[in-house]
C-alpha cells in the first residue's frame, strides 16, 4: 500500500553524506525545517527515466520554482552518497541537493520503500514527489501502483502547476558552438543578457560535424534551438529574441 501523508510531518531520520571528503550527518529537520522544500524520490541514480527526465526537469525548473516559494528541490533514492554525489557530477545539476536514503529508513517511514528484487534492486523507493512546508507535506504527487516503473505525475511541471498554475515555465534551449568561436560567443551573450539558461552541446566534445549537419542542415556553428524550434546562427538569434 503507497501512502499518502499529506497534512502529516515528515519521517525523523539522519541521512549518512559525503561533503567535501567528510562525512556530515543531515537530520529532517536540518532538510525541511523552516523551508520549503521540493522533494522528489526515485527508484535510483543512473537509471534510464531519472537520468533522461525526472532529475533534469527539475533541475531545469528551479529557477521558476524558487521564484515561487520553493527554498530547495530534494532528490531523494535509496542509494549511498557515493552514488547519489557521481549522479549529481555526471548530471551537473547545480541546482538539485542529492539525499542517499541508503538503509530506506526515510523511504519506509514514508510508507514508500518497495521491493524490486525481481529486477535485482532489493528495497528501493516507489517514484513520488511532494512539496514539504516546514517539516509538514503540504501535497503528494504518487506515481499510481502499476506494474514497472511508472512516471505520471510526480514530474517538476506537474509540481509547478500545484505550486502556481500560472507560472511560466522556461524556454527549452540547445546551442551548438566548437571552441573558439567568435559568433558562439555572441550568441551565448545574447542568451545571458535575456536571462535565458541554456544547454551547451560542444563540437568534439558532444557531437561531431556530421550531427551538425544532420540536425540542421548546416555546417556552421552556433546552431541554435528554442523548445524544438531550429532559429540558427547568432543573427538569427538576436532577430528572433528582438
Amino acid at each position: 500500500m503507497l501512502d499518502n501523508k499529506e497534512g502529516q510531518a515528515v519521517p525523523q531520520v539522519t541521512f549518512q553524506t559525503r561533503q567535501n571528503d567528510q562525512w556530515v550527518a543531515v537530520t529532517s529537520d536540518e532538510l525541511f525545517k523552516g523551508k520549503t522544500v521540493a522533494l522528489f524520490a526515485l527508484p535510483g541514480a543512473f537509471t534510464p527515466t531519472c537520468s533522461s527526465t525526472h532529475l533534469p526537469r527539475y533541475n531545469e525548473l528551479a529557477g521558476v520554482l524558487k521564484e515561487n516559494g520553493v527554498d530547495e528541490i530534494v532528490c531523494l533514492s535509496v542509494n549511498d552518497t557515493f552514488v547519489m554525489n557521481a549522479w549529481l557530477a555526471d548530471q551537473e545539476a547545480e541546482n538539485i541537493t542529492v539525499i542517499p536514503d541508503g538503509n530506506g529508513e526515510f523511504s519506509e517511514g514514508m510508507g514508500m520503500l518497495v521491493d524490486k528484487s525481481e529486477i535485482g534492486f532489493g528495497k528501493r523507493s516507489w517514484r513520488y514527489s511532494m512539496l514539504v512546508k516546514d517539516g509538514i507535506i503540504d501535497k503528494m504527487f504518487i506515481e499510481p501502483n502499476e506494474p514497472g516503473d511508472p512516471f505520471k505525475v510526480s514530474d517538476a511541471d506537474t509540481m509547478l502547476n500545484y505550486i502556481n498554475a500560472e507560472a511560466k515555465a522556461p524556454a527549452a534551449i540547445s546551442i551548438i558552438t566548437k571552441p573558439g568561436c567568435p559568433f558562439c560567443a555572441k550568441a551565448k551573450a545574447l542568451l545571458a543578457d535575456k536571462g535565458l539558461a541554456y544547454e551547451e552541446v560542444v563540437l568534439g566534445t558532444d557531437a561531431t560535424s556530421v550531427s551538425l549537419k544532420a540536425l540542421t542542415g548546416r555546417s556552421t556553428v552556433p546552431q541554435v534551438f528554442i523548445d524544438g524550434q531550429h532559429i540558427g546562427g547568432s543573427e538569427e538569434l538576436a532577430a528572433h529574441l528582438a
